[in-house]
């Protein structure tokens, strides 16, 4: 599943048992991936990408995903394995890491897990929650059904059937009133209730050798400049012209779950108003802007929930500094 070949310098001394993983997680645009070439600039890892977007091929510019010369200085796991008319859940995840984990470790390497989808944390270090399996016509009826009516009245039908759920879930957020509307109609089932139980007990991550670290900033801002500095990077850098690309293939739909990334479903509904309406460029930096600027909300609830996790603050001066120390107390030296 590497993207990159086995350096050939011989391989280092393999790290204490003690350690089976490193895990360095934060909101979009905090840093991450600079951080974890830092890391492997020092110490013998190989990084495992946890990010529900990176997966596709293709979709490069609006993913911010890892440069070719990045993925070459040191070998990435779990990026560009799926095409974007495929979907990926978070037990394919969990699978997939699991193995590349045991490869990484056979080669006396170190596993370094980043990203920013929760979901697929949760599922590794927590866990999998007993859901059922996706089900493409229930889910091509609720997206036909969204189409008539609105995603407002989904989430208004939700309400009626696991309000638990619906209470926590914006009436506009597609994706996950479609799958917790699916749940049900597939189970019978609320969410919620099915949520509770696992069908992988969980552990404590600690125990178990993870040593987790995440990087969030102490000002709300300073993230949201970086979100907007790195939104308009994109646009620069060709994230329309990656878009239309992707609807010229005329297999992909919006309604995909890559489709649905943050970026990519903005450029899409974007590209549609063209016709009709000729929306200015504006319009689209500014939802993408405000799109994921959500996104790193909900990435950065998720954390502060997760008491394991050591917190580096992203906009202090020496963030990194601090991150490498925290790392070193943990990992030895490279021999």
């Amino acid at each position: 599943m590497s993207t990159a070949a086995e350096p050939q310098a011989s391989p280092p001394a393999a790290p204490p048992a003690a350690v089976r993983a490193l895990c360095l997680a934060g909101p979009t645009a905090s840093g991450k991936t600079a951080a974890a070439l830092a890391i492997a600039a020092r110490w013998p890892v190989e990084i495992v990408s946890v990010d529900s977007a990176l997966v596709y091929r293709g979709m490069d510019v609006g993913t911010a995903k890892p440069s070719a010369e990045e993925r070459r200085a040191v070998p990435h796991h779990l990026i560009n394995i799926r095409d974007p008319a495929q979907a990926y859940s978070a037990a394919e995840f969990v699978r997939d890491a699991q193995a590349c984990m045991a490869a990484i470790a056979a080669r006396g390497r170190i596993p370094l897990l980043v990203g920013g989808t929760m979901l697929y944390f949760k599922a590794l270090l927590d866990g999998l929650d007993a859901l059922p399996a996706a089900d493409a016509a229930v889910r091509a009826a609720l997206d036909a059904q969204a189409r008539e009516q609105g995603w407002p009245a989904l989430h208004a039908e939700l309400a009626r059937v696991d309000p638990a759920t619906a209470a926590r879930l914006s009436p506009n957020d597609s994706q996950r009133i479609q799958r917790a509307l699916e749940i049900w109609r597939v189970s019978g089932q609320p969410m919620s209730a099915l949520m509770n139980s696992k069908t992988i007990a969980p552990s404590d991550p600690l125990a178990l050798g993870y040593r987790l670290f995440s990087l969030e900033p102490a000002d709300r801002g300073w993230l949201h400049g970086r979100i907007a500095e790195r939104f308009d990077a994109m646009l620069a850098h060709g994230l329309l012209d990656e878009v239309r690309a992707l609807r010229a293939r005329g297999d992909l739909r919006a309604e995909l779950p890559s489709m649905r990334c943050v970026g990519y479903r903005q450029a899409w509904a974007w590209l549609d108003a063209q016709a009709t309406t000729a929306p200015p460029l504006a319009a689209l930096r500014e939802q993408g802007v405000a799109a994921t600027r959500q996104l790193a909300k909900r990435q950065l609830t998720w954390l502060r929930g997760m008491p394991a996790w050591q917190r580096i603050p992203a906009d202090a001066p020496d963030a990194l500094d601090q991150l490498l120390r925290a790392v070193a107390r943990v990992m030895p030296e490279r021999a």
